[in-house]
């Protein structure tokens, strides 16, 4: 089965906080354990500004929030989506638990791919206990083993 995993990274106001060639292998890694061959990405870094704007003009929610995720299908069906990742508020989450900021940008872009793909999780602090969650950290352990986080 041959693998196409389109990802392109963009960080518009400031310098993405992980290389693209690292992006890229982190989606494909996702990819690859969903055994997902066929999908297009794009990965966008945003300040707190333009993260704040996109969550209210798109989910009516106040404020700045860690990633946002469009799910999204290409015209012969394959999944992918647009992820994007406010950078600024990764930092204080990885500061606020302890972890780090390496490996919260790497759980956000992981995170992001696993809602792409049609994953879910409850809000609040049930999510930590769901199944998504457990995914999420699974491939993040894998990540870290392999150098990617």
């Amino acid at each position: 089965m041959a693998v196409s995993i389109a990802v392109t990274v963009s960080s518009p106001d400031r310098r993405a906080p992980l290389a693209a060639a690292r992006v890229s292998a982190l989606v494909t890694l996702v990819c690859t354990g969903e055994r997902v061959s066929q999908a297009m990405f794009d990965v966008t870094f945003l300040d707190r500004r333009a993260m704040a704007r996109l969550n209210r003009d798109h989910l009516g929610h106040v404020g700045a929030t860690d990633i946002i995720t469009f799910e999204m299908r290409g015209h012969d069906g394959s999944p992918g989506g647009d992820i994007y990742i406010c950078p600024d508020v990764a930092r204080e989450q990885a500061r606020d638990w302890d972890v780090p900021v390496r490996d919260e940008y790497a759980r956000l872009v992981i995170h992001g791919v696993l809602h792409a793909l049609g994953h879910e999780h409850p809000e609040g602090d049930d999510r930590l206990r769901s199944p998504m969650w457990r995914a999420q950290e699974r491939y993040l352990a894998r990540a870290k083993a392999r150098g990617l986080a």
